[in-house]
């Protein structure tokens, strides 16, 4: 069954979305502060670009070329891989407010 039209543009914008999101958070979060890292913000950064490495390679997994056409294998992986990244992002994020 092919996927619906438009899935390719809206993953890519979905996860363009969730990392200029992560970004805000980790502007905020204060990246640069200076003094030693707990254990918690090591977590806190892990899960961050773990996401941030997920929600990148989300546009170039879904836009890669398959045969047949109608091949929806490539759409599947990308919506995995956007759920990865956007748990990962809203989990760093939980974490960092709880800890």
């Amino acid at each position: 069954m092919p996927t619906p039209q438009g899935s390719v543009p809206a993953l890519c914008t979905a996860s363009a979305t969730m990392f200029s999101i992560g970004i805000i958070f980790l502007g905020y979060w204060g990246l640069q502060e200076s003094g030693e890292w707990t254990l918690a913000d090591k977590f806190v950064g892990t899960l961050a670009l773990t996401g941030f490495a997920f929600l990148g390679l989300v546009p170039w997994v879904v836009t890669s070329p398959v045969q047949p056409e109608s091949n929806d294998s490539r759409i599947r992986i990308g919506r995995g891989m956007f759920l990865i990244g956007v748990v990962a992002v809203w989990l760093s994020i939980v974490v960092s407010v709880l800890f």
